[in-house]
């Protein structure tokens, strides 16, 4: 906990800009959980190391805790095509790398990606769109396919646009990646994501950091 015993502090280190949306979702598991300090997040922008390849996953987290220091760590990455399992080791190996650290961290891992927890609240998609009021029917996928999705970053996308009531004409100005990161900020409740294994893993670490950092209430 920071100096500020009514404060919870946490870093995101994540893939890209478009993962701040997580934000919005990891605030409301440490509250649900029991965190009931003023929560402060903030995402590691760092900037190239953000999006070169050739820079480590070891020397991103390195940076994100000295450029952003925290009492937590959520370390994102999507599972794609490879196993839970896989990008946990990942994660860890490139921790272990690091002299003297010490923080808590937690494995933040969607399947396949994160856009997949952003395709379940029909308001929070339309309020994003910037069409509160609008009709057209975003026809968005069962909470059992979430997990199943070949591509939801394509599939939350579209339902944007469908969102939007826009002409082909208007969507050409319509940023779509940008309303796509405010999704989450429209949604009040994450609970069906519950259904979910990826995100029932992610609630089962955090509850268990938050009992062992005696963090609750």
């Amino acid at each position: 906990m920071s100096n500020n015993t009514r404060e919870l502090r946490y870093t995101l280190v994540s893939e890209g800009s478009s993962d701040i949306a997580l934000m919005p979702i990891l605030k409301w598991l440490l509250q649900e959980n029991g965190v009931r300090q003023a929560i402060q997040g903030e995402w590691a922008d760092l900037g190239e190391a953000q999006v070169i390849e050739r820079i480590s996953l070891t020397v991103k987290i390195r940076e994100a805790v000295r450029l952003y220091p925290c009492d937590l760590l959520f370390v994102h990455r999507d599972a794609d095509r490879a196993t839970r399992e896989g990008r946990l080791e990942e994660i860890d190996i490139a921790i272990s790398k690091i002299i003297d650290f010490t923080l808590p961290a937690i494995c933040v891992i969607p399947v396949r990606m994160q856009e997949t927890w952003l395709l379940f609240d029909e308001k929070a998609i339309r309020f994003a769109a910037g069409n509160r009021n609008g009709r057209i029917p975003l026809n968005l996928p069962l909470l059992a396919q979430l997990e199943s999705l070949p591509d939801p970053k394509k599939e939350l996308h579209d339902c944007l646009k469908r969102a939007s009531g826009l002409n082909k004409r208007r969507l050409k100005s319509f940023h779509t990646s940008q309303r796509a990161r405010r999704v989450s900020e429209f949604c009040d409740d994450f609970s069906p994501l519950r259904n979910l294994q990826a995100f029932k893993a992610l609630e089962h670490d955090i509850r268990q950091i938050i009992g062992r950092y005696k963090w609750k209430n």
